[in-house]
């Protein structure tokens, strides 16, 4: 069994220091990242199915060459065995079409030159642009079934098929159990909990922990780059050139509004200062 997780690093909006240039656009390279938190359900959901099945997982992503350090918390935590970052200066400032064309090139790309791929997960949607769009248009560029917010799931290797409940959003919620034939893609809803029951199962989780300390330690001997060249892409079709979007405007988000009202106190101000100890005395006393 061979699956991709593909994964991207978000802006790390609690360190309050997000740059962008003077078009709007995020400039990835100057700013804090972190995985995005919706990837990880997908990434579960690859190491759930190699736990059952065995067979090889591995991390992509795109973007600058900081996002190698996401690949490796890739590896770290869902064990991947090796990894791939879709980088360079061309592919700057994609929006989801121009993603997902390269995102596409990168797994054709991956087929023709390491393996066959049975599996690709997804995350729902990413912290910074909350479109849910990549997933599902990096399928249709490949042309493949894909099965979207899934809330567990099993294959059948011999059947070559997999099975997966699924959320239906409408006016009521409702699940349904579908059926796809592999290669496949799967978008994991944000409630996706892997499980493993068999003793088995966590035995094996437990040795793919062991195993995978080492490879993460020597990520970089473990991760492939590949540039727009290596992938057959027009720079007209990819990055800034080939992004339909047009953003018209950034606003920075406010910070919220204190819930609590505050009152301040002068150090030097002695009465003040014995009514800030009157009020803390009766939690230091227990009371």
């Amino acid at each position: 069994m061979r699956s991709i997780a593909l994964t991207k690093g978000v802006p790390d909006f609690s360190e309050g220091s997000v740059s962008f240039d003077e078009d709007g656009h995020l400039e990835r390279g100057k700013t804090p990242t972190v995985m995005n938190p919706n990837d990880e359900r997908a990434l579960q959901a690859a190491l759930q199915t190699k736990v059952r099945h065995g067979g090889h997982v591995s991390g992509m992503s795109m973007g600058p060459p900081g996002y190698s350090n996401v690949l490796q918390e890739t590896m770290e935590s869902v064990y991947t065995d090796d990894s791939y970052l879709l980088s360079d200066r061309e592919l700057a400032a994609s929006d989801t079409w121009a993603t997902a064309i390269t995102l596409s090139a990168g797994l054709e790309t991956y087929r023709e030159n390491v393996a066959d791929i049975d599996l690709v997960f997804a995350g729902f949607k990413t912290a910074d642009g909350e479109t849910g769009q990549t997933g599902p248009q990096t399928c249709w560029a490949m042309d493949w079934p894909i099965v979207t917010h899934v809330l567990a799931l099993d294959i059948d290797p011999e059947e070559r098929t997999l099975r997966a409940k699924r959320l239906v959003e409408g006016n009521v919620d409702e699940i349904e159990t579908v059926e796809a034939p592999l290669p496949c893609f799967v978008v994991t809803d944000p409630e996706f909990e892997p499980t493993y029951r068999k003793a088995s199962h966590r035995l094996t989780r437990k040795r793919l922990r062991a195993e995978t300390e080492a490879r993460a330690a020597d990520h970089d001997e473990r991760l492939t780059v590949w540039d727009h060249t290596d992938l057959n892409l027009d720079p007209d079709y990819i990055g800034l050139d080939g992004s339909p979007t047009i953003v018209s405007s950034v606003d920075p988000i406010p910070k919220a509004p204190s819930e609590r009202e505050a009152t301040m106190v002068d150090p030097d101000d002695e009465r003040g200062m014995e009514a800030v100890l009157g009020e803390l005395q009766p939690y230091a006393t227990g009371d």
